[in-house]
This record gives C-alpha cells, sequence and structure tokens, in this order.
C-alpha cells in the first residue's frame, strides 16, 4: 500500500505542476465568470455580445473539463488509498493506472498552452523571390494549409486573395476557425523553400520562396489596446470585389500602425465599416504575434517586423527534383512523402515542432 500511495503522490505532484502551467486557476475563474455572465437577466439583449461570451464559455468549458474531473478523481483516489484498506489495493492500482494514462493523454495539451494557442488563426502566404514559380508555390501552400484544415475539421474563410501575373497567387490571407487553430499552426510561421523542375521553364531546376504569416485572431479590443493616435486611417475605393455596387462607394479602409509601419488594406466587404472592423481585426492579431516573437509587453514597446530578415529565416525546405524531402530546419523532422504533407498531412510535422517549442521553453 505504501508503493500505490508514493505513486499516487507523484501524479498528484505532476498534476499540480501541469495545472500551473496551463494556467488553470486563471481560467477556471474565467470560465465562472463568463458563466455567471450568461445568467444575467438582460443577457441575450445585445444577440452579438451574447453569442461571443456563450462560444467562449464552453469552447473553456471543453477546455478545462477533463483537467478539473481528472484532478478531483485523483485527489480521491489519493484519500481512499489512505484509508489503508488492504483488500481495496488490486482495485485501487487499477484506478491509479487509468488516472495515469488520462493523465498522459492530457499532458499532450501542454504544447499548446501558449497564451493565444487556443485562438483561430490568420494565416497569410505572400509569393517571394521566384517570380511565376514563387507565385504557383504560394498557391500549392494554400492548397495544402487548406486541406489541412478540412481534415482537421475546421472552417477556412478567404478574406483577402491578390493573383498571379501569369499562374498562382501574389498573396492571400484566411481565416481558420478551430480549436487550438492557432497553437497548432504556429509552427508554420517563416519562410518555405521549394526546389524542382520549373513547370514554367522546360528542364530548369527553380528554387521558389514564400513567406508564411501564421497570427492568432484578437477580435476583442480589449485583449489588445492600440492607441488611436498610433493610426492612420485611409479610404478609397474598392477594386472590383462584391458587385459594382461597390465600385460607387469609398468602402476599402487601409490603416497604418504607425510605430510599426504595419499595412492592412481590406476591401473584401460591403461596407466600410465591415471592411475596418476586419482590418482592425488583422492588424490586432499581426501586433500580438509581433508582441509575441519580440517579448513585448506593450504595444507601445513594438518594433517594426523586420521584412528582410524574416525573409531570410527559412524554416522548411520541400525538394522535388532530383529526389523527394521534406524537411524542418527547426525540429529536424524530414520525411520522403513530399505528396502527403502537401496534400495536406502535417499532423507529424505539427507535432515535430510543437515537441521541439516545448523542449525550447
Amino acid at each position: 500500500m505504501d508503493s500505490l500511495q508514493n505513486d499516487a503522490s507523484v501524479l498528484q505532484a505532476e498534476l499540480d505542476q501541469a495545472l500551473e502551467r496551463i494556467g488553470f486557476e486563471k481560467l477556471d475563474a474565467e470560465e465562472t465568470s463568463l458563466h455567471k455572465a450568461t445568467e444575467a437577466a438582460d443577457f441575450w439583449q445585445d444577440t452579438d455580445r451574447a453569442q461571443t461570451i456563450s462560444k467562449q464559455q464552453s469552447k473553456l468549458e471543453r477546455r478545462l473539463k477533463p483537467w478539473r474531473d481528472l484532478r478531483q478523481d485523483t485527489i480521491d483516489l489519493v484519500e481512499m488509498i489512505g484509508l489503508g484498506d488492504d483488500t481495496l489495493q488490486e482495485d485501487l492500482s487499477l484506478q491509479l493506472d487509468d488516472l495515469y494514462a488520462r493523465f498522459v493523454r492530457l499532458k499532450e495539451e501542454l504544447k499548446l498552452s501558449g497564451p493565444y494557442d487556443d485562438r483561430n488563426a490568420i494565416v497569410s502566404i505572400h509569393a517571394g523571390a521566384g517570380g511565376t514559380d514563387a507565385q504557383d508555390w504560394a498557391q500549392m501552400l494554400l492548397r495544402m494549409y487548406v486541406r489541412y484544415a478540412e481534415k482537421s475539421s475546421w472552417k477556412v474563410q478567404t478574406v483577402e486573395e491578390s493573383a498571379g501575373e501569369e499562374a498562382g497567387i501574389k498573396s492571400v490571407t484566411l481565416e481558420i476557425e478551430g480549436d487550438f487553430a492557432y497553437g497548432k499552426l504556429k509552427g508554420e510561421h517563416g519562410v518555405h523553400r521549394l526546389v524542382r523542375l520549373s513547370p514554367f521553364n522546360a528542364e530548369s531546376r527553380e528554387t521558389s520562396f514564400a513567406k508564411v504569416e501564421v497570427m492568432p485572431v484578437i477580435d476583442e479590443p480589449g485583449v489588445l489596446e492600440i492607441d488611436e493616435k498610433d493610426l492612420k486611417i485611409d479610404v478609397y475605393r474598392s477594386g472590383g470585389h462584391g458587385g459594382q455596387s461597390v465600385n460607387t462607394t469609398d468602402s476599402a479602409v487601409r490603416i497604418t500602425h504607425l510605430p510599426t509601419n504595419i499595412v492592412v488594406a481590406i476591401q473584401n466587404e460591403r461596407s466600410q465599416l465591415q471592411n475596418k472592423e476586419t482590418a482592425m481585426t488583422i492588424l490586432r492579431s499581426r501586433l500580438a504575434q509581433l508582441q509575441l516573437e519580440q517579448h513585448a509587453e506593450r504595444v507601445s514597446e513594438l518594433k517594426g517586423p523586420n521584412e528582410q530578415a524574416a525573409w531570410g529565416n527559412q524554416i522548411r525546405s520541400y525538394v522535388l527534383h532530383p529526389y523527394k524531402q521534406v524537411k524542418d530546419l527547426r525540429s529536424r523532422y524530414e520525411t520522403s512523402d513530399i505528396d502527403s504533407v502537401l496534400n495536406g498531412e502535417l499532423d507529424s510535422l505539427v507535432e515535430a515542432y510543437l515537441d521541439y517549442a516545448l523542449g525550447q521553453s
């Protein structure tokens, strides 16, 4: 019984450390506060706000319930073992094995315990050096991420897209909605390199680059405060999206964050207000990502992104010729099954990066 009690105490200690790491108490208090808000008499008077709060509360409840149940079951087991009833030893040992198995499964979540990991993601892809080949490569990456999102049962919405001159795309911005979308996709942030025989220049081996930006969706202004005086907002005529009626008004919006010189331009929505709201969401999301990269506590401390340095920050190579290989330069994970990867089979690459990132923390 002493050995069993020791094993149970070890589990309880490891569980407490894990709960501290994911910020369980803070999240639990937040979920309780949201739940109380849903019980207010006037809760549904503002339908949009009510739906947002209900969604946040439900999401937190799903995340916390397995941890909450495991903590209580562990406390109960430790108390039962403390009674010292040898006739229960076999049953209690089986219960302990079950608790350990549940804990091992939940520990995977520690890889996704960053401040924004449970949020939706904004993914932007930009063709880089390589001309038409690079624009085609950007479209291949777009297909890869859309396929991965579909396999993960996530929703994908195109926010902006700029077509290539001869093929592919110059750039595209997606909003991807799903549990831990940002946490799982954040490792894709960086420069992706492709080596292949060019389909646009016969027998020529080409190296193409595309830059992928992955940002957490920050659609609540209070999460990340931006000083109004730091914004320059321009409105202009929208160019061809949404029908001819769009072109009769100055509905497109360009927002510049002056301290960092980050520019977001949106023209897809029909109204200027909708375009401004979308642009502000993307701006907050980019600033949040920049804040994580620069380890800054406040937005006022941020410096503009170093585009040239970022462009050289190659994170992954994809080789289609003279051999087939995908290699992540951070986690060192590699596979020769590049066709599956380009078809959206990213789980192994995602897990390898999360393991690598956890080891760096």
